[in-house]
C-alpha cells in the first residue's frame, strides 16, 4: 500500500514538474516575441497581443500559425516561436496594413494605431521546411560594416519574415585567425591570408588572400563579441545556422612552413587564390578536426555546413575530385553525424563529382538564381534543394525583378520537384532594395497560389496605411516594366551616370548591362502618379519609394543625353556638345540632390557604419579609421588593386547611387572625361584617378536630411518632364 502512495506521489510530483516546466518553457517563449513587439512597434505595444507557442499545432509536421483574438487582445498560435513571428507580421501586413522594411528601420508606433480584431481564425500552413537566407557577398556589400544594433533589426526582419536558416559568416576571420596561430603563423603572414572586412565574402569562397587587409587585434575582438550575440539571438529564434564547414582551403603559401600536398586552384579577377590542401594527403583529416573544433569554440556546432570548393573557375588539376567531394562530407559528419552539406548552384557547381560522391542525405543544394538559371527543372540527380531568389548584384541601386516569374516557376517546381523541394531562400548578393520582392517571395512559403495583381494591391495598401488608387495605379505600371524583366541579365539595367565614361556604354559593371529592357514612359508616368499621391501619403515608405522611382526616371534619360554628346561630337558641333555635356553633369548633382533627401540614399550612411565600429570598440587610432573607412570606399569604387579593377573586370561592380558619391566619384569623373575630350585627351588613366577617392579622408559625409524628398522630386520630375 505505501510502495503505491509513494508511486502515485513521484507520478503527481512528476506531471507537476512536467506542466511547470513547460508553462516555464512557453513563458519564455512569449518573452521573446512581446520583446520583438515592443522593438517594432513601441514600448508598452505588447500589451495587446497574445502568443501561444505549441508544438501541438504543427501540422503533419509543417509550420502553421493561427490568427484569432482573445477578448480585446490579438492572439497568435504557432507551432514555434518563427512561426508565432511570421503570424505577426502577417497581422501587420493583411489586417493593420503596416508595412516593415529595411527603409524604415522595422519599427513602427503601434501604441497609435487602433487596432483590428479577427473575427474568425486564420490559419497558415508553410510548405517551405526550410526558408533560406544570405548569400556570401551579402556579408560584404551589405553587411560589412553593421554593428549589433543594425544586426538586431536584421534577426527581426528575418524572424518576421519567417527565416529559419540563415547563413551565419561574422566571426570567420577569428576562427582562421586561430587556426593559423595554432599553425605557427605569424601576425604578419596571417595578415597576408585573412581578408579586410568588406572583402571577406570572396576570402571565405577561397577566391583571394588578404585583399583590404591587414586587420588590427581590436577588430578580431569586435567580431569575436559580434558574432556570439547575433548568434545567440539567431538561435534564441530558433534558427538553423548555416556555418561555413571545411572544403579543404589554406593559405597559399602553406607550403612554405609545412610539407603539405596542395593544389594551386588559379587565379580569381586578378587575385590570387588560396591552394587546396589535397584530400589524400595525410594532413587533410588533422586540418579539418582543428578547423571544426576551432570553429566549435567561437560559434558552435551545426546541423548545416555551406561549403562550395573550386568556386568560380577554380583550376581543379591534380585533384580527384571523387574523393576530394567524399573526404570533405566525411571530415563533417565526424565533426557532425547529423550535419548536412549545403552547396550553392552556380556555374559548373554542384559539379556531377559532387552529385554522384556525397550521400544523397547529406547534401542540400542552393539553386541560387532559380528566377533565370533554371538548373531545378532538371533536378540534382535526386539531391534535395531550395528555390532560391538571387536578384540583386553587387548591393547595386535599381528598380528590377521578375515578380510574376518567381510566382510561377517556384510553384513550378513545386509540381515537378515535390518531394525534393526543400525550401525557398533569398540568395542576393546585396539587400535593403527593391523590398517588395523579399516580401514576396517569404510569403509563397504561407501561400498555396498568389495572384500577382491581387497581391501586389495588398501590397501597396500596407506600404502606405492606406488605400490609395494613384499609387496603386503606379505599382500595377511598375509590376509590368521594371518588376517584369524579360533577359537573363544579372541585375538591374545599370545607369551609365555610373560607368566609367565612354561615348557609347554598354554596361556599367563588366558582367551585366545598361539596356532597359522596359518603357522609360510608362515609368515616368508612375513616377507622376506616386507623386500625386503624396496629397494623401507620407512617412518613411512612400518617401523611400518616392526617392527610388523618381531616382530610376532620372537615371534613365541620362541616356538619351550621351546619345545627343556622341553625335554633337562626331559631328563636331561644339555649341551643341558643351551644352549637352552641362545637362549630364546637371543631371547627376539633380540626382545626387534627390537622393541626399533620404537617410537611405546616403553615402553617408555607409561610412557611418565604420564610424559606429571604431566608436563601439573604443580608442580607435586614426590610422584604423581610416583603414576601416578605406575598405568601404574601395569596395563600391575600384573594388581590387589595379590588375583586379582592370584587367580582372572588377571596377564598377558595386556601383551605388548614392548621394555624395555621386556628387564626388561620378560627377567628377565624367566631368574629367568631357574636360579631356574637349581638350583633345582620349586616353585617361581611370584607376588613378578612383584610387584617390578612396584615399581622400578630406571629404566628410554626414547623414543629415537637408531637403523634403516630396518638394525636390515634384520640382526635378516638373523640371526634365514637362
Amino acid at each position: 500500500m505505501r510502495k503505491a502512495i509513494n508511486y502515485i506521489y513521484i507520478l503527481i510530483l512528476s506531471i507537476t514538474i512536467f506542466v511547470s516546466q513547460s508553462l516555464k518553457a512557453n513563458s519564455e517563449n512569449n518573452k521573446a516575441l512581446y520583446q520583438l513587439v515592443e522593438r517594432i512597434g513601441g514600448k508598452g505595444s505588447s500589451q495587446n497581443f497574445m502568443f501561444k507557442v505549441d508544438n501541438s499545432f504543427s501540422e503533419d509536421g509543417k509550420d502553421v500559425f493561427i490568427l484569432s483574438r482573445h477578448k480585446d487582445k490579438i492572439l497568435i498560435k504557432a507551432n514555434t516561436l518563427l512561426s508565432a513571428s511570421t503570424g505577426l507580421n502577417w497581422y501587420l501586413n493583411h489586417y493593420l496594413h503596416i508595412n516593415l522594411s529595411w527603409n524604415n528601420s522595422v519599427k513602427t508606433d503601434l501604441n497609435k494605431i487602433k487596432l483590428v480584431l479577427p473575427q474568425k481564425e486564420e490559419k497558415h500552413i508553410c510548405k517551405a521546411e526550410y526558408r533560406y537566407y544570405f548569400n556570401y557577398c551579402t556579408f560584404s556589400y551589405s553587411c560589412a560594416f553593421w554593428n549589433w544594433e543594425r544586426w538586431q533589426q536584421e534577426i527581426d526582419w528575418m524572424a518576421l519574415h519567417g527565416v529559419n536558416m540563415p547563413l551565419m559568416l561574422v566571426g570567420m576571420d577569428v576562427v582562421w585567425r586561430n587556426i593559423l596561430v595554432k599553425l605557427n603563423y605569424s601576425s604578419e603572414e596571417i595578415s597576408q591570408f585573412i581578408a579586410g572586412p568588406a572583402f571577406q565574402a570572396w576570402w571565405l569562397m577561397n577566391n583571394l588572400e588578404g585583399w583590404g587587409g591587414p586587420n588590427p587585434e581590436w577588430w578580431y575582438k569586435h567580431q569575436e563579441d559580434l558574432s556570439k550575440k547575433i548568434l545567440k539571438e539567431m538561435r534564441a529564434w530558433g534558427m538553423k545556422i548555416v556555418l561555413p564547414g571545411y572544403s579543404g582551403m589554406v593559405p597559399s603559401n602553406i607550403g612554405d612552413k609545412m610539407s603539405w600536398k596542395t593544389a594551386n586552384t588559379g587565379m580569381w579577377c586578378g587575385f590570387k587564390r588560396p591552394s587546396f590542401l589535397n584530400s589524400d594527403d595525410e594532413n587533410f583529416g588533422f586540418m579539418a578536426e582543428l578547423y571544426y573544433k576551432e570553429l566549435e569554440k567561437i560559434m558552435g556546432k551545426s546541423e548545416f555546413y555551406s561549403m562550395d570548393p573550386f568556386h568560380e573557375g577554380g583550376n581543379t588539376n591534380g585533384v580527384n575530385l571523387f574523393s576530394a567531394y567524399k573526404a570533405i562530407e566525411n571530415e563533417m559528419l565526424k565533426a557532425n553525424p547529423k550535419a548536412i552539406w549545403l552547396m550553392q548552384s552556380w556555374n559548373e557547381n554542384p559539379r556531377k563529382e559532387a552529385l554522384m560522391s556525397i550521400s544523397k542525405d547529406k547534401l542540400l543544394i542552393l539553386d541560387l538564381f532559380s528566377e533565370v538559371v533554371d538548373k531545378w527543372r532538371e533536378g540534382y540527380m535526386g539531391h534535395n534543394f531550395i528555390f532560391c531568389m538571387l536578384h540583386n548584384f553587387g548591393g547595386r541601386i535599381g528598380l528590377h525583378g521578375r515578380l510574376d516569374k518567381i510566382i510561377k516557376d517556384y510553384y513550378q517546381a513545386q509540381r515537378l520537384h515535390n518531394s525534393k523541394l526543400k525550401g525557398v531562400g533569398v540568395t542576393a548578393e546585396g539587400i535593403e532594395t527593391n523590398p517588395i520582392l523579399y516580401d514576396l517571395i517569404f510569403e509563397l512559403a504561407w501561400q498555396d497560389n498568389i495572384d500577382s495583381k491581387k497581391w501586389v494591391e495588398s501590397y501597396v495598401n500596407a506600404r502606405y496605411n492606406k488605400t490609395n488608387q494613384s499609387a496603386l495605379q503606379a505599382w500595377t505600371i511598375l509590376l509590368n516594366t521594371v518588376y517584369n524583366c524579360p533577359t537573363g541579365q544579372q541585375g538591374t539595367s545599370e545607369p551609365i551616370i555610373c560607368a566609367r565614361p565612354n561615348m557609347q556604354i554598354n554596361s556599367v559593371s563588366t558582367w551585366s548591362t545598361s539596356k532597359i529592357y522596359y518603357d522609360k514612359k510608362e515609368v515616368i508616368k508612375a513616377a507622376k502618379l506616386l507623386l500625386d499621391a503624396g496629397n494623401e501619403l507620407s512617412g518613411n515608405n512612400y518617401n523611400y519609394d518616392l526617392t527610388d522611382i523618381c531616382r530610376q526616371v532620372l537615371s534613365d534619360i541620362a541616356e538619351d543625353i550621351l546619345v545627343n554628346i556622341k553625335l554633337s561630337y562626331e559631328k563636331g558641333d561644339t555649341e551643341r556638345l558643351y551644352s549637352e555635356e552641362k545637362k549630364f553633369l546637371e543631371l547627376i548633382l539633380d540626382i545626387d540632390r534627390l537622393l541626399a533627401t533620404n537617410k537611405n540614399f546616403r553615402l553617408a550612411k555607409w561610412i557611418e557604419g565604420c564610424n559606429k565600429i571604431c566608436n563601439e570598440a573604443g580608442n580607435i587610432s586614426d590610422k584604423d579609421r581610416k583603414w576601416l573607412e578605406w575598405n568601404a570606399r574601395t569596395l563600391i569604387t575600384v573594388w581590387g588593386n589595379r590588375q583586379a579593377s582592370n584587367q580582372g573586370g572588377l571596377h564598377d561592380y558595386s556601383y551605388r547611387e548614392w548621394a555624395g558619391l555621386l556628387k564626388d566619384f561620378h560627377y567628377k569623373r565624367w566631368k574629367l572625361y568631357f574636360d579631356s575630350i574637349n581638350q583633345g585627351i582620349l586616353a585617361i588613366d581611370w584607376y588613378t584617378f578612383e584610387n584617390a577617392w578612396t584615399e581622400d579622408f578630406s571629404l566628410i559625409y554626414e547623414n543629415k536630411d537637408k531637403e523634403s524628398t516630396y518638394l525636390v522630386a515634384k520640382e526635378l520630375v516638373n523640371k526634365y518632364f514637362k
